[in-house]
């Protein structure tokens, strides 16, 4: 059934590092960043502090178990998507810099994985000026007992005359293995650095596994993952002169099939199609998709809340979707004059952009995501909530973050404000979401991942990771 993820029932699946009432949140463990693998097998986040943290699937094998009305008790519906914490290393530290004089800060922006073979797992991972990738392997560890002469660097092979001279060694012993320990190491294989003057705000793996994208407020760069020293600037709008400067560049992303397909997105509300075919500097876009608003609905606050702040394909490639602050849109890469859906995610604060704006919550970035089969999608929103949507059906869910994350649903849209694909192919979402009341700001889930293969969601609220299955 179209939008199966979102019309089902939405369950509780597990939490890593849960808040208990009354903890102090350190701001250092706000998640950052959070990621699936292609496959869905690993998850990786990254936080404020600088750290990335892999978890791996349980049990990898197994599929999703079917209903069985013999059993004495039901199983779990995502019992065949738990993952388990794998290991964590300090990806990046806080730097200063000395010519600017500008503290850079060890927060993750975004972690992306590579391709891997054989146990190894490799990802990239980035801060505000600097992309590092990772490979994470498992190392033996092997501990030894029973040597002749005890002490630090003390070998009877170093001293030939060790076995006359000790005057309690009186024969030869055979070193023994006592155990050996399987454990995760996390080795830095590349830095890529000094190629951003600005800050860095995506980064994106190339289908072709052998380059990526890194994306600041004005350039894209193209960098080959084996070599650090240089990287290609693809895309360039900063201006001779920076006074007729009108926008910057908020997202990009690879094609998920055509290696020589990328998607920018900027502070205006326009996704720009780049083809590297076409010529070396793609500033003469191919394909271009933005929504005008009409100058009659235009205010003080039109251009703010129509900036991207993320922007992603779905996996056969045919529609990208964008999020802005007020809205999520679905494009198709056949039609560039309109979204041919667009879904309200928090309608209600529209008549409160005035607060918003002057407690700076206006600028907040909201990611978004896709599920595999691209018929439905998600992204957050304030108080911990988090919107889940059928791209192609009225489905409207509204969850949060918790262990119970239906109880808070608020009620469901009227007929009149349900989603309508129109004649123009224009969807549009009423505000059937409805008037929350004393909303959180601070609590706000910025980030959350979609499984690659199953309706399993990651969201992070703060510090803590929470799963979800439907």
């Amino acid at each position: 059934m179209a939008g199966e993820g979102a019309t089902g029932e939405w369950q509780f699946l597990q939490c890593f590092g849960e808040r208990t009432p009354g903890e102090d949140i350190q701001e250092a463990d706000v998640i950052s960043a959070v990621e699936f693998d292609a496959n869905g097998l690993h998850l990786a986040t990254g936080d404020r502090g600088g750290r990335v943290v892999l978890f791996e699937r349980v049990n990898p094998l197994a599929k999703p178990p079917a209903p069985d009305t013999r059993a004495p008790a039901p199983v779990p519906r995502g019992a065949a998507y738990e993952y388990r914490y794998m290991t964590e290393f300090q990806s990046h530290e806080p730097e200063f810099d000395y010519l600017k004089s500008l503290e850079i800060e060890e927060k993750i922006n975004k972690v992306r994985w590579c391709r891997s073979s054989n146990n190894t797992r490799m990802l990239l991972s980035t801060n505000d000026k600097t992309v590092k990738l990772w490979k994470v392997y498992e190392k033996k560890v092997t501990s030894l007992a029973n040597f002749n002469i005890e002490g630090r660097n003390t070998s009877v092979a170093n001293k030939p005359n060790a076995l006359s001279s000790h005057p309690k060694l009186t024969s030869l012993r055979m070193p023994k293995v006592t155990s050996t320990e399987v454990l995760l190491a996390a080795r830095c294989k590349k830095v890529y650095a000094n190629a951003h003057t600005y800050h860095i705000n995506s980064i994106s793996v190339n289908s072709d596994q052998a380059t990526f994208l890194s994306a600041d407020d004005l350039r894209v760069n193209l960098w080959n993952l084996d070599i650090t020293e240089q990287s290609f600037n693809v895309v360039d709008i900063k201006p001779s002169n920076m006074e007729d400067l009108t926008e910057v560049i908020t997202s990009a992303e690879f094609h998920p099939d055509q290696c020589n397909v990328f998607a920018y997105s900027s502070s205006k509300g326009c996704i720009r199609l780049a083809d590297m075919r076409s010529a070396a500097l793609c500033d003469k876009h191919a394909k271009a998709f933005e929504e005008v608003e009409a100058q009659a609905n235009k205010s003080f606050f039109s251009e703010i809340i129509a900036s991207i702040s993320d922007i992603t394909f779905s996996k056969d490639g045919r529609y990208i979707l964008s999020r802005d602050y007020m809205t999520l849109k679905l494009w198709d890469l056949a039609k560039e004059s309109a979204p041919v859906a667009t879904f309200n995610t928090h309608e209600h604060l529209r008549a409160r952009l005035c607060d918003l704006y002057e407690n700076d919550s206006i600028f907040d970035k909201f990611d978004c995501c896709m599920n595999g089969k691209g018929d439905a999608i998600a992204t957050g929103s304030y108080n911990n909530m988090f919107r889940v949507f059928g791209t192609w059906n009225s489905a409207d869910l509204t969850l949060e973050a918790s262990r119970d994350p239906m109880r808070k649903r608020l009620a469901t849209p009227s007929k009149a404000n349900r989603f309508a694909i129109r004649k123009n192919g224009v969807g549009k979402r009423g505000a059937g979401d409805g008037a929350e009341a004393g909303t959180d700001y601070a609590s706000k889930l910025l980030h959350l991942a979609w499984h690659p293969e199953a309706n399993v969601i990651a969201a992070a609220a703060s510090n803590s990771l929470y799963m979800y299955c439907a």
